[in-house]
Formats: C-alpha cells, sequence, structure tokens
C-alpha cells in the first residue's frame, strides 16, 4: 500500500459522509414542506453509496511501479435518489394543501421524512466523518513519526 493511499481512501469517505450529511439536513428543513414545485409533498432524498474499483488514476512517474498499488480505493457517491415510499396524511382540513374531494377529504399528504431516522442516519455519518477524520489524523502522525527517525 502506498504512502497516501489511507488518506486518499479516507478522504473519500469524508466526501461522501459530508455529501450525506447535507442531504439530511435538506430532508429534515423540509419535514413539513406540503407543496413543492413538482407538486405533492415533498420527497424524502437518500444518498446512494458504492465502492470505486479499478478507476484509473493519474500515477508519479518518479514512484517505481512495484512500490504503488493504487492511489486508493474508498467510496464514491452514485447518485442522490427521491425515496417514493407512500407519503403519512394528516386529517386537517383547515390547511390549504388539503384534499377537497373524495375520500380523502380533509386530508393533507404530509412528506415521507420521519425525523427520528434523520437523526439516526444523522448521528451514523457524523460516526463515520470523524472515523475517517482519525484515519487521516493516524497517518499523519506516522508520517511524521517515520520522518523523525530518518533524521
Amino acid at each position: 500500500m502506498g504512502l497516501f493511499s489511507a488518506i486518499n481512501i479516507a478522504a473519500t469517505g469524508m466526501s461522501a459522509e459530508r455529501l450525506r450529511t447535507d442531504v439530511i439536513a435538506d430532508n429534515i428543513a423540509n419535514a413539513s414542506t406540503t407543496r413543492t414545485p413538482e407538486g405533492g409533498p415533498f420527497k424524502r432524498s437518500r444518498v446512494v453509496l458504492r465502492p470505486i474499483v479499478d478507476t484509473p488514476y493519474f500515477r508519479l512517474p518518479f514512484l517505481p511501479k512495484q512500490w504503488d498499488d493504487g492511489a486508493g480505493r474508498g467510496v464514491r457517491v452514485v447518485e442522490v435518489g427521491k425515496d417514493e415510499s407512500p407519503s403519512r396524511l394528516v386529517y386537517d382540513p383547515t390547511h390549504p394543501d388539503a384534499i377537497k374531494s373524495g375520500p380523502q377529504t380533509g386530508y393533507v399528504e404530509m412528506p415521507n421524512v420521519n425525523i427520528v431516522t434523520e437523526m439516526v442516519d444523522m448521528i451514523a455519518a457524523s460516526r463515520a466523518y470523524e472515523a475517517n477524520s482519525a484515519i487521516v489524523n493516524g497517518s499523519k502522525a506516522m508520517f511524521l513519526k517515520a520522518l523523525e527517525i530518518g533524521r
């Protein structure tokens, strides 16, 4: 494993978890949005991650090939998709977006965002970011110790 592979892998994880945290924050902010430009209530967003497999990378010309086994694999964001699970129905006939006719008269379609689930996801994303940050800091400390040994 190359000198910077661990840092490259952790950096991809930190980037993915930052995006995941932003998406979760957007979900929480829109937990009560009943009207969107697309029509209907807000749909929860989710981040889909995949491992990076054999992607081409820039190889330093002065590093011998036998010492270079890649720039680190890591993870990448494949898509930020909408969760198509059904919306909640809440009875509130005074709401401006209440259904006006039919068997669901007086009900309001609410977003499919569950605050508890979002908070659990936020904690998991935060812990994953912290773990990747600890890897970067540990690698830096290792490099500094290696430099001290070389003196």
